[in-house]
């Protein structure tokens, strides 16, 4: 599939130095002997082996890689720091009959940890408080009135999930309170932040577990098959006369989560996410068949489906509407209790979409005028918090460098920041913390939170001019290529057995392929700014293409103004179905004139 010679040449592949969204193709390196020994000793296509030897698999590997299981993926829960000290104090709840809080997130993630953790509690017949903060009123993660709210609901126990990790200065006096704190989370902790508490976290520095690709959701299922087994081996369950509830029942949850906070997939966030697929698509849980009716999509679903229908939907609670409406649509044990909450998510993702659409458009333009610097610092008064993230993400796969897109209101502000590879916001935002550059901070090395006071905001935008370093101008600006295809060759057979290589996200990447030397036989505008087109090989086979988001881009107008000349079109095959067909669609990501 790749041309001989090309695979380890320096030179630009195709020629192609600088495409029409400015960057320069590669090839990924590849052992074709390597290739050839996964094909025979597996007996799989050379196409895949040839994909499988790139994502460095070695032969021994590629049943589990293919067909990742929970029963040979998933690690020892005990591996995690403090893990056995979380569950003996939830054993401890469980028997001596106390009333136990979830305080979690309202994203995804946060929503669907907190209904995971909910639905068990729910089996065990002790059911939990279930709490998530108001993005506007409180911000994100832990504060003293919620926690002295749910101690004086009864709560003696409190588990937060997806927050909490550098919340010690409001769980220490919770604690000398009365109420006990367990944080099951993900985020990055700097040692100063490091709590005296029960933490269960694998990217705190005291954990050597090698799990820090979980996302919080798969934090929480280790948690509960702890648990599990604990009161199992206890003889809680016996006692009690309660069957051990199946957890493999939650891992729609853990896989819609793994998907939609971009953790890598590795490991057993593979097995998760191919789970999820698989029960999401059974329609069994109420909330999720209220959410694809008024979507009015079908199964089967994949990982787009996670990302783009369900994920965005359940976050618009949290974005614009009220943040608990994810969960209570998670946790709906009736169609009657799920369709008004996923209707109302419907409205609100909308709103979302009317705001963000408005927004964008004026951070782009300050953008613009920022593109020589590092970074990008965006800011506009009243800016919906809820749609700051979208929009710093936005600009991040535009401008291809760290964006901070900050939303003012009066004399505070809050904002997001997303980031390329080699720029670690979450350190910088919980430095800035940390230095009183702004109020709060946390978050990961691609995506953080922060909260700040308007007057900080040109303090902290000449911190970050100090303290971001260049991202890799070379790097940044490179396309890396797997493979070559022609338009005849570009089929749904092909996209299926490349398929068996996924899911693609984070931490495997979906195979860019590139059409070489077609034409471009038709380019129109369709949509919301989406450019269709249709790619004609030497043979005289077509190819359907389509560039989302693009017509008012570089690449978009590019491809606009190339009508009917040759080009090289570079991206991802993916299956399209349109009154009754299936086809290969190329998913264009870059393209470039053929020379």
């Amino acid at each position: 599939m790749l041309p001989d010679g090309l695979a380890t040449a320096s030179a630009a592949a195709l020629n192609v130095a600088c495409s029409f969204s400015g960057r320069r193709w590669r090839f990924r390196e590849t052992d074709e002997a390597a290739a050839r020994e996964i094909s025979s000793q597996t007996g799989v296509s050379p196409a895949l082996a040839n994909l499988l030897q790139t994502r460095n698999v070695r032969p021994a590997e590629v049943a589990d890689y293919l067909n990742p299981t929970l029963k040979r993926l998933l690690p020892e829960p005990f591996l995690l720091t403090d893990m056995q000290r979380a569950v003996a104090r939830a054993v401890q709840a469980l028997v001596e009959g106390e009333t136990i809080a979830v305080f979690g997130d309202y994203d995804v993630d946060g929503s669907c940890s907190a209904a995971l953790l909910h639905d068990f509690f729910s089996a065990l017949r002790r059911p939990s408080l279930l709490y998530i903060p108001d993005r506007l009123r409180e911000g994100y993660g832990p504060n003293a009135a919620a926690l002295l709210g749910l101690k004086q609901r009864g709560a003696s126990l409190v588990i937060t999930v997806d927050c909490g990790a550098t919340a010690e200065a409001v769980l220490a006096p919770a604690r000398e309170a009365g109420l006990d704190t367990v944080v099951l989370d993900h985020h990055a902790v700097e040692a100063s932040y490091l709590s005296s508490g029960i933490q269960v976290n694998p990217n705190q520095s005291s954990d050597n577990s090698g799990l820090g690709y979980l996302c919080a959701a798969g934090v929480v299922f280790l948690f509960v098959v702890a648990l599990s087994r604990e009161l199992r081996q206890t003889g809680w369950y016996a006692a009690n006369g309660i069957a051990e509830p199946d957890l493999r029942n939650g891992l729609d949850l853990v896989g819609l989560a793994t998907v939609c906070d971009v953790v890598p997939l590795t490991g057993i966030n593979r097995a998760f996410v191919r789970a999820a697929e698989t029960r999401l698509s059974k329609l069994e849980r109420p909330g999720i068949r209220a959410l694809a009716a008024v979507a009015r999509t079908e199964p089967p679903f994949s990982l787009y489906h996670c990302g783009f229908v369900f994920g965005p939907r359940i976050n618009a609670g949290g974005r614009v509407g009220r943040c608990s409406l994810g969960v209570e649509l998670l946790t709906s044990r009736h169609d009657a209790e799920a369709v008004p909450l996923a209707e109302l998510l419907e409205l609100h993702n909308r709103e979302r979409q009317a705001i963000e659409s408005i927004i964008i458009q004026e951070a782009v333009q300050q953008a613009l005028r920022q593109e020589s610097r590092p970074f990008i610092v965006v800011s506009g008064e009243a800016w919906h918090p809820g749609v700051v993230g979208i929009v710093a993400s936005r600009l991040k796969d535009r401008f291809r460098k760290p964006v901070f897109a900050v939303g003012m209101d009066g004399e505070n502000a809050r904002g997001s920041a997303r980031s390329v590879a080699g720029i670690d916001v979450g350190h910088l935002v919980r430095t800035a913390h940390e230095r009183r550059m702004i109020s709060a901070g946390g978050g990961h090395a691609m995506a953080a939170g922060f909260s700040l006071r308007a007057n900080q905001l040109e303090q902290f935008r000449d911190w970050l001019q100090d303290h971001v370093g260049e991202p890799n101008s070379e790097t940044a600006r490179e396309l890396w290529l797997d493979a070559l295809v022609c338009p005849s060759g570009a089929t749904p057979e092909l996209v299926e057995e490349i398929g068996r290589a996924g899911p693609f996200g984070a931490g495997n990447a979906e195979p860019f392929f590139a059409a070489s030397d077609v034409r471009l036989a038709f380019a129109d505008v369709v949509g919301q700014g989406h450019v269709r087109l249709r790619l004609q090989g030497a043979d005289g086979t077509t190819l359907s293409a389509i560039a989302f988001r693009a017509a008012d881009t570089q690449l978009g107008q590019g491809l606009l103004r190339a009508r009917g000349e040759r080009i090289h079109a570079a991206g991802v095959l993916r299956k399209n179905s349109w009154n009754g067909r299936t086809e290969a669609q190329l998913q264009i990501e870059d393209a470039a004139a053929a020379t």
